[in-house]
């Protein structure tokens, strides 16, 4: 499986390409039906799990489903708020497989926004989590919306109750959840970009869209038994490719309970892929080197990697022999691949995990097209790419440079319907060929591989009309130092003028790292560094200042750095 091929192979038999959600989730449990799909705790602390089978995950769908039809739901606009839950994955599939219009949002904004971002989408319903209440009242109340219905609480119509409803109405015979009327390329799906009140644009889809990312993924990847679900579930990444593509594979997916929980999660689980971003992977690296260098085998294990690198060279692969029981059995023993999106990734993260036997496969992709774009493949990688365009996806570098660079633009089923009540917008980011403008620079090599180069909102234009990307610049310094979190990289505001503007380089280090390798300044540690990177940098790309953060940087639930938060003035 971890042979790495020179060139692309035939895409995988994959899954059919179902017309609707309710078509999607009806054929996938009766394949998988007596399987288990769903484990999770209802306490993170609870001994004993529960565990859902797809039959039952079916019923209990269908049953808030049918109830939902009777209140109306069909055909209006539906907010949900929460967690990645059991329940909330239930809401997911019910809405849709009635032709409600879904409106996932982030439990985590402020009640403003939330109350704002539900007014501007123009719900009619509302389905939370139960310790929301303060939020949901608030968004009631300033929407004209009835009641909400919440998960695991009792101070509103619990889902529980809902579902009960509907169990009672299906009882008396009640098929209309079955035969409601669905139209596969009518707006489905509406998410918002961002919760900044009146700023975040609501980015549509359709069903098609969702489906066919699904069914694009698996011509180009595979899915094992058993996962853990880590990702936020109101960003289609989480969504789309972490619980659609679950389900669909017949996937046991244990929801996990949270940070403080993954690590016994992960052991008791025994996960063979998982589906997150770079952030959790950075973390599990951390921690492996962590352990070995707390127990004194840290040496041995960089021994151990160097023999096995070059074992298989000469086609031995012992990976499984030297590393399963003494490294990956914190993450269960069993885990082979990892598949990473939402945010780049180091290089050296993805060697490395490949050096221990598990294979992380990246990705590209952008919530305006649901969000799948490209892939790399089990088999068929290449360092700092993102791998090739899924099927029926074209993509196309407008107005490349002499190196090939240009605004990546995408053309497919999956690209968004447009942007919610915003025809300026839609207008502006896709063009008469039907091409979807990303803002993210890129090129493409001959056998069909992106590679991104830097994003047009990042982009630093200086005073003499020269452009830095960056991410180059960032990318260069995570290779080079070790100890740093975080960093970004960006263009200081001086007030003199322009021509006082200098490129900033902010950090924020890795505490225990300090702590351990006895650094006390760590600008001080990090500038031989920087100057090693200014003399081979060409005079308008050099670092002209250093910035050593207290706190995290600012982020989103995705755990991306909200770049536009910064304080960029140097004086």
């Amino acid at each position: 499986m971890n042979n790495n091929l020179k060139h692309n192979y035939p895409l995988e038999k994959g899954i059919p390409l179902y017309r609707d959600m309710r078509e999607f989730l009806t054929k996938s449990c009766e394949k998988f039906a007596d399987r288990i799909a769903f484990t999770y705790r209802l306490n993170g602390g609870d001994k004993e799990p529960q565990r859902i089978s797809f039959r039952r995950f079916y019923n209990d769908v269908r049953a808030i489903g049918t109830h939902a039809l009777a209140k109306g739901c069909a055909g209006k606009h539906c907010a949900l708020i929460g967690r990645l839950s059991y329940e909330w994955i239930c809401c997911y599939f019910a809405l849709l497989s009635i032709g409600a219009v879904l409106v996932p949002l982030d439990r985590e904004w402020t009640e403003a926004d939330l109350v704002d971002t539900v007014k501007r989408a123009e719900c009619s319903y509302l389905f939370c989590d139960g310790d929301l209440q303060g939020k949901a009242e608030a968004i009631c109340r300033e929407n004209n919306i009835e009641s909400p219905v919440c998960f695991g609480a009792d101070w509103a119509t619990s889902l529980a109750t809902y579902r009960e409803e509907g169990e009672a109405l299906l009882a008396d015979g009640d098929t209309g959840f079955d035969t409601a009327p669905i139209d596969p390329k009518a707006l489905a799906l509406l998410v918002f970009t961002s919760g900044t009140t009146g700023q975040g644009k609501g980015v549509m889809h359709n069903q098609a869209a969702l489906l066919h990312n699904v069914y694009g993924a698996y011509k180009v990847l595979r899915v094992f038994p058993r996962t853990i679900g880590l990702l936020p579930p109101h960003h289609t990444f989480g969504s789309t490719i972490s619980i659609l593509a679950t389900v669909c594979g017949g996937s046991n997916m244990y929801i996990s309970s949270g940070l403080r929980y993954i690590l016994h999660e992960l052991k008791e689980h025994k996960p063979q892929y998982l589906i997150l971003v770079p952030l959790y992977l950075e973390t599990f690296w951390r921690r492996i080197w962590s352990s070995a260098k707390e127990t004194g085998k840290d040496e041995l294990l960089r021994k151990m990697i160097k023999t096995s690198n070059a074992m298989r060279k000469v086609g031995s692969d012992m990976r499984s022999t030297f590393f399963k029981k003494s490294v990956l059995s914190a993450f269960g023993g069993e885990l082979c691949m990892a598949v990473s999106g939402g945010a780049p990734i180091s290089q050296e993260i993805v060697d490395g995990f490949d050096a221990l036997g598990v294979t992380v496969v990246n990705g590209y992709g952008i919530t305006e097209c649901a969000p799948l774009i490209a892939a790399n493949r089990l088999r068929f990688r290449t360092p700092g790419s993102v791998g090739v365009a899924i099927p029926d996806v074209d993509i196309k570098i407008a107005n490349p440079t002499e190196t090939g660079e240009g605004e990546i633009c995408v053309k497919g089923p999956n690209v968004m319907l447009g942007y919610y009540k915003n025809p300026q917008a839609t207008v502006a980011a896709i063009d008469a060929d039907g091409y979807f403008h990303t803002g993210d620079i890129g090129r493409l090599d001959k056998e069909g591989r992106l590679y991104i180069t830097g994003r047009l909102k990042n982009l630093i234009i200086l005073s003499n009309g020269k452009n830095v990307y960056p991410e180059e610049i960032e990318g260069q310094i995570s290779d080079m130092v070790e100890g740093i979190k975080d960093l970004v990289v960006y263009e200081g505001i001086s007030r003199r003028g322009v021509e006082n503007n200098a490129i900033v380089l902010e950090v924020f280090p890795d505490e225990d790292y300090m702590k351990k390798e006895g650094i006390e300044d760590f600008e001080a540690y990090l500038r031989p560094y920087v100057e090693q990177y200014n003399r081979t940098a060409v005079p308008y790309k050099k670092i002209g200042m250093i910035r050593v953060r207290t706190e995290d940087f600012p982020k989103n639930t995705l755990r991306k750095i909200t770049r536009f938060k910064l304080d960029r003035t140097i004086d």
